[in-house]
């Protein structure tokens, strides 16, 4: 299995949890962020990846932990590349499943390493994600998604520190809702600055400390977000690309497989089942 291939689908049976079996030789994932967690099993080859500010291997047998909202990308570290299943879980979805095991965390669960290293865990995964590819019963599907988050947040999750928002939040939470309001049209730098009384430099470097992105690099984030869910809805990607300001839709595609690693339309097409 040399050749790239994807396959993405929803697992209805999981509360459509957002699946991912792919192998990649020359895909390069450009910095972005999920707004659930990421959890990946190595399958063959090896992945490289720039986590939390350091650069990560992960090779055969383990487990690429993200948690939602960090900024990562993705490359491969084998000349072979590197094939994977992965699961993209929302938050509110394993919330409500560590809840009915009675995980009492206390606050949003994370994972203090970026590759676990666990045969046991991974095995769960790995099963998990092959009893969903192959459509067995919903009941077998759920007690499995059940078993695999008890093992590995009972074992290797902790209480997220707090997020860090920089020396000014009341601006950073004011800028994050300007630019979100206007994805097609965006505001220069000077303008935001402006907006929430600082010098347009000050602002950058405030913004880029709270949240792991240079202002223009968290808009194209959020505006990949909203393309998600637009697609999601069975929206066409042309019609995607023209509400939120692409230059065309083929600039849409570029950008969506840059951070998904999947085209628009094959994840449209997951999405409607």
């Amino acid at each position: 299995m040399n050749a790239e291939h994807a396959r993405f689908w929803q697992a209805r049976a999981l509360g459509k949890v957002e699946l991912l079996h792919a192998q990649y030789r020359e895909q390069r994932f450009a910095p972005h962020v999920h707004a659930g967690y990421v959890f990946t099993v190595i399958e063959s080859g090896a992945q490289r990846f720039r986590h939390r500010g350091s650069d990560h291997l992960a090779a055969v047998g383990g487990m690429v932990l993200i948690n939602p909202d960090e900024l990562h990308t993705g490359s491969k570290a084998h000349e072979s590349g590197w094939r994977y299943r992965a699961f993209y879980p929302e938050q509110e979805a394993v919330s409500a499943v560590l809840a009915e095991l009675d995980i009492v965390t206390g606050g949003l669960p994370g994972f203090a390493n970026s590759v676990l290293h666990d045969p046991q865990v991974a095995g769960h995964f790995a099963a998990l994600h092959r009893l969903c590819e192959q459509g067995a019963s919903a009941l077998q599907q759920q007690l499995a998604w059940r078993e695999a988050l008890l093992l590995l947040f009972r074992r290797h999750a902790r209480i997220a520190e707090p997020r860090q928002v920089g020396r000014e939040p009341v601006a950073v939470a004011r800028a994050r809702e300007l630019m979100g309001a206007r994805l097609i049209d965006p505001p220069s730098l000077e303008e935001l600055a402006d907006e929430v009384g600082l010098s347009p430099f000050h602002f950058a470097r405030t913004f880029r400390r709270a949240t792991g992105l240079p202002p223009h690099a968290w808009l194209k984030q959020r505006r990949l977000e909203q393309a998600r869910a637009l697609l999601r809805d069975g929206c066409a990607p042309l019609s995607v690309a023209m509400q939120l300001g692409f230059a065309d839709q083929s600039h849409l595609s570029r950008q969506f497989k840059q951070a998904y690693g999947i085209a628009p339309g094959a994840y449209r097409q997951a999405c409607q089942g």
